[in-house]
């Protein structure tokens, strides 16, 4: 549950502003401790033999960093003005479910960071800058303010930075390209290429399920609602070898579970406790929002999203409906050649412990395909482009099953246009891909 709990805690963290900025603030709160320590101390090291050490007095110190802090924490409101206005482009033209994605953008974090980290740096500065009227020791930090010239370069630098960046992830292009990156990633951790058990080993094995089980299994509902974000399998499997349990799992990852729901069936009932119930209850992980970290559908309904609004009448964009499908052919051509992994878990000894609810590339396929091909019916460029895509997938198979889905999406196609298709030339490109797509089916 641990290794579950802390990548679920380090993917909320990658999702907000606080975090990374927060760390970065840290940093300079900790450089500016540093820096003064050596001023106090007089070490300057080669610093002052290369003249660049600042040789100013108490006035321009004081000038110095103010108007750096000043202007930094001006460039940090603009900064955050620039961001907010990109979440809301994001929100209207992608999606309200593209704003983690956004959220998670590693160059915005460490842009905001470093301004807040300059100005503050700035602030603990020029609190110990002293004049000879003040009524302390004179004391001006030269070394300190020198850093804090290379800290206003450096913000400057970031600053171009951040235009060009903030400039280039609202393009559709980078954000379909960002999207369909997260699937690949999600198919890799989980679809591996070798598993110990895929569905196609099911049939070679029997699988031993009791006769009763559906009459004495114990049921354990949900004591909250919210997206079933991740499931910690390891230590399902270690309770369920403890207890000598058989569990079934009545959710996958991905799926809202509203409280009171059955969330897992028990079996025997008679092992069942409250200790029991909260052990089971706790290796289930909720939150607000669907995450691709065990759920392979979400980044498909990401790209499915994007290219439904780009093919409503309000935007009519056929282009950018059409790169999604493009997304979306690459990542169900990289899941055909994948062995899905079976429902049924067995533990060390050969026993079977859990039974899950299995992804099926015929579901994906359904998730990818079914919408897309309901709003664009009418959209001969899109529709063929649907019809392109099941061609390139099927390529990558040869299980009978992911064949026979792809064929049952390549006649709905057909079929739907036609009925909304008035042209026959167009008919006829239809019918056209369809016939290519049924010879490499």
């Amino acid at each position: 549950m641990k290794n579950v709990k802390i990548a679920k805690l380090w993917d909320s963290l990658q999702s907000s502003y606080l975090f990374l900025p927060g760390v970065i603030v840290v940093i300079a709160i900790a450089l500016a401790i540093a820096i003064l320590t050596l001023d106090r101390a007089g070490y300057y090291g080669p610093l002052e033999k290369w003249g660049w050490m600042y040789t100013g007095g108490t006035d321009g110190a004081r000038a110095v960093l103010s108007a750096i802090a000043g202007s930094v924490i001006t460039v940090a409101g603009t900064a955050f003005s620039i961001t907010i206005v990109a979440l809301q482009l994001a929100a209207s033209n992608f999606g309200p479910r593209l704003l983690r994605n956004f959220m998670q953008d590693v160059g915005n974090q460490v842009v905001l960071g470093t301004f807040i980290g300059t100005f503050i740096y700035c602030l603990l500065v020029l609190r110990t800058v002293r004049g000879e009227g003040d009524g302390y020791t004179f004391f001006v930090p030269q070394m300190s303010v020198t850093v804090a010239l290379v800290l206003a370069i450096a913000s400057i630098s970031l600053l171009i930075y951040f235009i060009h960046h903030a400039s280039t992830i609202i393009q559709a292009s980078h954000v379909i390209s960002e999207v369909s990156t997260d699937l690949d990633r999600a198919i890799d951790r989980l679809f591996p290429e070798k598993i110990g058990q895929g569905l196609s080993q099911v049939g070679q094995r029997v699988v031993e399920i009791p006769a009763n089980f559906d009459v004495d299994a114990y049921p354990i509902k949900a004591n909250r609602s919210g997206y079933l974000q991740a499931i910690d399998d390891d230590k399902l499997m270690q309770i369920a070898s403890e207890k000598e349990l058989l569990v079934r799992l009545e959710f996958r990852p991905g799926k809202f579970v509203v409280q009171g729901s059955e969330l897992v069936v028990v079996y025997p009932e008679e092992q069942v406790n409250q200790k029991l119930i909260k052990e089971l209850r706790d290796t289930f992980i909720f939150g607000k929002e669907r995450t691709e970290q065990q759920d392979v559908e979400f980044p498909i309904h990401q790209l499915v999203e994007i290219a439904l609004r780009a093919i409503s009448p309000a935007v009519n964009d056929p282009f950018t409906a059409i790169r999604c499908i493009d997304r979306l052919s690459a990542g169900l051509s990289r899941l055909a050649g994948r062995d899905f992994p079976s429902p049924y878990r067995y533990d060390d000894k050969d026993n079977l412990r859990v039974i899950a609810q299995p992804v099926t590339f015929a579901g994906l396929t359904d998730a990818a395909f079914n919408q897309i091909r309901q709003y664009s019916t009418s959209d001969v460029a899109v529709t063929v482009r649907l019809l392109e895509a099941i061609a390139t997938i099927a390529l990558h198979t040869k299980n009978p099953r992911n064949l026979a889905a792809l064929r049952r999406h390549a006649e709905m196609i057909k079929h739907d246009s036609f009925n909304d298709v008035s042209q026959e030339l167009d008919k006829k490109d239809i019918e056209q891909r369809y016939q290519a797509v049924m010879k490499v089916l």
